[in-house]
């Protein structure tokens, strides 16, 4: 390979001058183009192997990129790129999983009435379960209650074995059912806020149908070449 004398030239003009002094080889595959520790560009028929992991450009003989060579990476930036490409992976897994449930939520409601239908018929069930749970805790209440009025009625006698292990057991029971009514409670929050979370959804994916379709993009020409660099033409 045979180096000329630098000379400065815009990276555009330095390759247009070598299409249209002929450089390039009838047979060849394309010019690289290159950047060396300098920061000196260079083009050529061949990408010299010094080069090779600094990465480059291929262009066609119409000047036309047809590759991009990507410059070796460090172990450091190969970890780096590992963690965005993870990160990118799950942004792309959240916004398909977005999507998928917009689908379903538009194809399961017609209007924000269906949803309020839907929800009174998911909570239906859970309300009743917590009624029938409250109505138990308030017979077992009362029952403990006439239990330990009649153990304070004891006074110092001894309080029958049968009646103190249908005490304990009444304070067992009771704890669990405190647990069971907190489940339920909880379970009819969260049926709520799913249900206002998919109605205010709704209304914002039917304000975004109602919205005219956005103008189509006009091509522009192309910009003009960039600040000048200092070229090298090799052969």
């Amino acid at each position: 390979m045979i180096n000329k004398q630098p000379f400065t030239w815009s990276a555009a003009a330095c390759f247009a001058a070598w299409l249209a002094l002929g450089a390039l080889p009838a047979a060849a595959a394309g010019v690289y183009k290159w950047t060396d520790d300098q920061g000196i560009v260079h083009y050529s028929d061949q990408m010299p192997a010094d080069a090779l992991n600094k990465g480059g450009v291929v262009f066609d003989k119409q000047g036309r990129q047809i590759k991009k060579i990507d410059p070796t990476l460090t172990p450091a930036q190969v970890k780096a790129k590992e963690v965005e490409d993870e990160r990118q992976r799950l942004i792309a897994k959240a916004q398909e999983e977005k999507s998928r449930r917009d689908v379903a939520l538009m194809h399961s409601y017609t209007s924000e009435e269906e949803i309020e239908f839907a929800r009174g018929r998911a909570l239906l069930a859970v309300e009743s379960q917590l009624k029938s749970a409250e109505t138990y805790v308030a017979d077992l209440t009362k029952r403990q209650q006439e239990l330990r009025k009649d153990k304070l009625a004891y006074g110092t006698k001894p309080f029958p074995g049968t009646l103190d292990i249908e005490l304990t057991g009444l304070d067992e029971e009771l704890a669990r059912q405190d647990k069971v009514l907190a489940q339920r409670r909880a379970e009819i929050t969260a049926i709520n806020a799913k249900y206002e979370n998919d109605k205010l959804r709704w209304r914002e994916i039917r304000a975004d149908q109602a919205k005219p379709p956005a103008p189509a993009a006009t091509n522009t020409p192309p910009a003009p070449p960039g600040k000048s660099a200092t070229s090298t033409v090799t052969k």
